[in-house]
């Protein structure tokens, strides 16, 4: 087993602290924040707790990136909290991590779950030795839970709450590039219209690999270059490099640059897999260029011609999404197509 500080899995009554840490997106939208919150009552049984930064108004959390650390720190540090659940991504959660109390947090594991901005926490945790958990927001994945489908409510559950020593990833049948308008009342828990999935692209298959994915949104990892909380080069000899782009729709042009970067800094050299998620907002063109530039990057240009390279994976910012751990024992098997944990996800205590 890894050497990672786990969480315990969450139980039904459980209390989930709720945070803001990037953009207060519950102040502008509270309509599809409170859908949120009643889902994972209804749908999760969990039981949300507002911290002060919750509901903040996104200027006042602007100005104060401190307090939006604090609550972090406070609900690692509460032990009648279980768990905790961002409500929104952002762009500049960057700011807080000089304030948070990583050896207080190391102390008192507990289930973190963002995406999109939430990612310098995930990464930078993750990088420090917590099992952290790419996944849904409040505002973003949980609000739409029954308009996901049940494959969706299932695998949240297992991710979540399950005792399984190993779980494999399957592609999820269909799926949805963002939200109508939260400002009718109608559109409270609906995504745009489902598109049939067709499952992930193997770019390159080699040999069975175990690793621990890490990594996150790939515009917001550019934050974290070059700072003190970016990884040392060896922490990701047994990585699977985990990337996505967000709304924000980043060309395939961009991509290949910040690839490159990696292939500077020796990380292709170190990694023992790739996997992308589904971009949003790319046209079938876009994603034939994605495809090249990936390949051209870290195969031609990098000779990593032995490592698995997945693309469309269901994890970022189109819906349903995956829940990752990070810091769980994977592996992917080019030959069976296969993306699995194989220990278990949370400490047995």
């Amino acid at each position: 087993m890894s050497n990672f500080k786990r969480p315990r899995k969450l139980q039904p009554g459980d209390r989930i602290a709720v945070v803001s840490p990037s953009w207060g997106g519950p102040n502008v939208f509270p309509a599809i924040y409170e859908t949120g919150l009643e889902a994972m009552r209804s749908q999760l049984k969990l039981e949300p707790v507002e911290f002060p930064t919750a509901r903040m108004a996104p200027d006042k959390l602007a100005q104060n990136p401190k307090l939006r650390a604090d609550d972090i720190n406070a609900a690692f540090a509460d032990e009648a909290i279980a768990g905790i659940f961002v409500s929104i991504g952002g762009d500049d959660s960057v700011r807080i991590l000089p304030y948070l109390n990583t050896e207080l947090i190391l102390a008192n594991p507990k289930l973190l779950m963002g995406y999109s901005d939430t990612t310098t926490l995930l990464s930078y945790l993750s990088f420090q030795g917590l099992v952290t958990f790419h996944g849904p927001t409040i505002m973003a994945g949980m609000a739409q839970i029954e308009s996901l489908g049940d494959q969706y409510k299932s695998h949240l559950v297992k991710m979540l709450c399950g005792n399984g020593q190993s779980y494999d990833y399957a592609p999820y049948q269909a799926y949805a590039e963002g939200y109508p308008d939260w400002t009718i009342p109608e559109n409270l828990g609906k995504v745009n219209a489902l598109t049939k999935n067709s499952g992930w692209d193997w770019l390159q298959k080699g040999e069975d690999k175990q690793g621990y994915f890490w990594g996150g949104c790939i515009e917001v990892l550019e934050f974290l270059k070059g700072s003190d909380f970016w990884p040392v080069r060896s922490f990701f000899d047994d990585k699977f490099l985990l990337l996505e782009t967000s709304e924000e729709v980043p060309t395939p042009h961009q991509v290949m640059r910040i690839l490159r970067n990696y292939g500077l800094q020796t990380i292709l050299d170190r990694i023992q897999g790739l996997v992308i998620g589904r971009p949003r907002g790319y046209s079938e063109e876009q994603k034939r260029q994605l495809c090249t530039v990936v390949k051209q990057v870290v195969v031609d240009e990098y000779g990593r011609s032995d490592i698995p390279i997945i693309l469309d994976f269901d994890i970022g910012h189109t819906d349903p999404q995956f829940i990752v751990p990070f810091g769980v024992k994977t592996l992917i098997s080019s030959a069976n197509e296969r993306v699995a944990l194989v220990e278990s996800i949370f400490d047995k205590v």
